[in-house]
């Protein structure tokens, strides 16, 4: 299994991080990208990636932290994303349901962040919530000189879902589904998501799956409870485990270019 969102820089983990990673190998977790969200989170997920095995990690500035997008930031992120364990531009993209940073700040920070991975030739993490049409607007003409792009944590509709797919996105499906009161409509929507499109991750610390029993003491979410994310995906695809792990493996590896 890959974890594809693992928020190891969050603050949560600052005082075990090591050990988190243990756990989830020992849960069968043979890899995991490890999420920047701004220029000190995304040099600080480089220096995790460089110190664990199988590892890697994106460099980029969160639609939250847009408002600190200039151009010393552009070139911290550029310099980082031109490392070998830095595999892709983002969290980028669009958050109109909280607008920390206006939505001014939010589009031009993930309009040059798209420039700046078409010009890496580097696939995008991608971050996208209430906004989705002035997303895809945003997004539309870079489709065709960017390698890949993945939305992570997806919870849109299905219109949108398939939207994104017809556009040659992937999906990326974390415990938000397991939530019986938020994550219905996105449970009905996996059978549709093509298996060579779908991406698994926990988005940790945050997203604890909310029918995991027994709860961690702490309350936080970890990569180690990725397989139960993976089952939960399996069961509601009619699918076996087993097969959804190759298929989402092979699309990892296929996307960012990786072994594990």
């Amino acid at each position: 299994m890959f974890d594809i969102g693992v928020n190891l820089t969050s603050s949560q983990f600052a005082k075990d991080y090591a050990d988190v990673v243990v756990r989830a190998r020992e849960a069968g977790v043979n890899g995991m990208l490890l999420t920047g969200t701004n220029q000190h989170e995304s040099e600080q997920a480089l220096r995790m990636a460089r110190e664990l095995t199988n590892c890697w990690s994106t460099a980029g500035v969160h639609p939250h932290d847009s408002h600190c997008w200039d151009d010393r930031v552009a070139e911290a992120i550029y310099a980082l994303a031109s490392q070998p364990e830095v595999v892709a531009i983002g969290e980028c993209g669009l958050d109109f349901n909280r607008n920390y940073s206006t939505p001014q700040a939010q589009e031009a920070a993930f309009s040059a962040q798209l420039a700046m991975a078409a010009r890496l030739s580097m696939p995008v993490f991608l971050h996208c919530r209430d906004a989705h049409s002035r997303f895809m607007t945003l997004l539309e003409p870079w489709l065709d000189k960017l390698p890949g792009a993945v939305v992570h944590c997806f919870t849109g509709t299905r219109e949108e879902m398939q939207q994104c797919i017809d556009r040659g996105l992937y999906i990326g499906i974390t415990g938000w589904v397991c939530d019986e009161r938020r994550g219905l409509e996105l449970r009905e929507l996996l059978p549709f998501i093509p298996a060579e499109r779908l991406m698994i991750e926990t988005d940790a610390p945050w997203l604890l799956p909310r029918d995991i029993r027994p709860k961690p003491a702490s309350r936080r979410n970890e990569p180690a409870l990725l397989r139960h994310i993976l089952e939960r995906v399996a069961y509601w695809r009619g699918e076996t485990p087993d097969a959804l792990e190759s298929i989402t493996d092979a699309n990892v590896r296929a996307f960012f270019g990786i072994s594990f």
